[in-house]
């Protein structure tokens, strides 16, 4: 059984206004070919969750940017710890969507001014290391969030600092809408308004630079400690001590 959620009309964005769409926004900054990898969590299991209205609302203007997004559905998942060693099948299966991306989508609603539970089993059943690999290190990451009153930032603020934790690199641009019970019409999509425009925003922004990155996200995240850790001498052709003789 996949997690991964089937998009509803993928290609269809009514709230787009496709004259100011640039189709293809990391142009000149990468070869974006493969189409850039992206996982979106969204952060509540409700019939009509606005977090994963919002989330799929991404997961297509990703699409329309070139992008391959895959969304993660969490209606199965245990709690951390729950199992020994976490051994359950939606644990496996987020966590190698996870090393299958090049970049992240969170989105949580509000609650109690910070992240749903939800939110946080899904990052905390994310490990910083497995069997060699890092299941979120290096990857670009996107925040968004949902709110049922006035706008607020606590959740994308708290999705910041946990993505910082996860040694993930954070864009500058994120999502918070407000009333989040107005933003979508009866059939789940969003209308046109500001709060659109912001995620059609953020979602260019997350391609651009996780195509900026992605010839680069290996070096970035090379670190000297899991080198020692690890008993990997650097060679004396290492290219950064190359670069510093000349």
């Amino acid at each position: 059984m996949s997690r991964v959620r089937i998009l509803p009309d993928p290609d269809h964005m009514p709230a787009l206004d496709p004259s100011f769409a640039v189709r293809r926004p990391a142009t000149g900054l990468g070869d974006d070919q493969p189409p850039p990898r992206i996982l979106l969590l969204y952060g509540s299991l409700r019939e009509r969750s606005f977090s994963r209205l919002a989330v799929e609302e991404a997961a297509r203007l990703l699409r329309f940017f070139g992008a391959e997004p895959r969304i993660f559905d969490p209606s199965d998942l245990p709690l951390p710890d729950q199992y020994p060693g976490d051994d359950h099948p939606a644990v496996h299966e987020l966590r190698a969507l996870s090393i299958w991306s090049e970049g992240h989508v969170w989105c949580s609603p509000e609650r109690h001014g910070a992240v749903s539970g939800i939110m946080k089993a899904q990052i905390d059943h994310l490990p910083l290391e497995m069997r060699g690999m890092r299941p979120t290190q290096g990857r670009t990451l996107a925040v968004m969030q949902v709110s049922g009153g006035s706008q607020s930032f606590n959740a994308v603020n708290a999705l910041r600092l946990l993505g910082r934790w996860m040694r993930m690199f954070t864009i500058p641009n994120q999502s918070s809408v407000a009333m989040a019970y107005k933003e979508f019409d009866k059939t789940g999509r969003m209308r046109s308004s500001a709060y659109y425009d912001r995620i059609v925003d953020v979602m260019e922004e997350l391609v651009r630079i996780t195509v900026l990155m992605r010839p680069h996200a290996a070096q970035l995240v090379d670190r000297f400690s899991e080198r020692k850790a690890a008993g990997t001498p650097v060679h004396s052709e290492d290219h950064a001590a190359v670069a510093i003789s000349r």
